[in-house]
């Protein structure tokens, strides 16, 4: 499949395409009907092909990105094409995939997060503190966390939606991580009370911060 085209993976993209699929993807913002196993099986099948990725990315379909992100070299994109598509990406699964399958692994993540957190976009906003959680996660030295806090304090109750969860993730990650930021990190979340009745299904953690943070420091014993 070394020649495969663009177009002849659209067209095998139709052929997977799921109406009911689709139904439910759309109530989450996500316009497209396949399959995640079976496009990852596709993606398996194409092996790693940049150009094909790119040519992918360009049609603007979804699935063809999602596709795109999988099949793609991460450290191939400059700072100014990874820019652009962050910018352009407004399907939710399409821009989880873009900042960790391919943002996470780029040397251009540190700069990026740093010009994304500060960005009026909060879509955009939303990568930079999905970076920063990775870093507070993995390599929080250097970090200021308790300015990090300071402005979840002040910033994340009434952030729009996809930022606000970006910024609760770090707040739960500071709390998980930080044991002396802990108590802060949970008396923010329990006074801002954000995501505090999100419907969570059996079995799965509350997106709660405080919960989310009680739950994880106990598994970690």
């Amino acid at each position: 499949m070394a020649e495969t085209t663009a177009t002849a993976v659209l067209a095998e993209l139709a052929e997977l395409e799921n109406q009911k699929i689709r139904e439910v993807n759309e109530r989450h913002g996500d316009d497209h009907g396949v399959n995640l196993g079976k496009l990852r099986a596709l993606a398996k099948r194409l092996k790693t092909q940049q150009d094909l990725a790119r040519d992918l990315w360009a049609t603007g379909d979804t699935a063809a990105r999602l596709l795109a992100l999988l099949i793609c070299r991460p450290k191939a994109f400059t700072l100014d094409d990874l820019d652009a598509m962050v910018r352009e990406t407004r399907a939710p699964k399409v821009h989880d995939w873009l900042v960790n399958y391919v943002v996470k692994k780029s040397p251009h993540a540190e700069q990026l997060r740093l010009a994304w957190s500060a960005d009026p976009d909060p879509v955009v906003a939303s990568a930079g503190w999905a970076l920063t959680t990775e870093r507070v996660a993995k390599s929080p030295q250097g970090l200021d966390l308790t300015k990090l806090l300071d402005i979840i304090e002040t910033e994340m109750k009434a952030a729009p939606p996809r930022l606000q969860w970006a910024m609760n993730h770090c707040l739960a990650q500071i709390g998980i991580e930080h044991p002396g930021h802990r108590d802060r990190a949970v008396d923010i979340g329990e006074r801002l009370e954000v995501l505090k009745d999100y419907p969570t299904p059996p079995g799965c953690t509350s997106p709660f911060a405080p919960v989310w943070i009680a739950e994880m420091v106990r598994r970690q014993g």
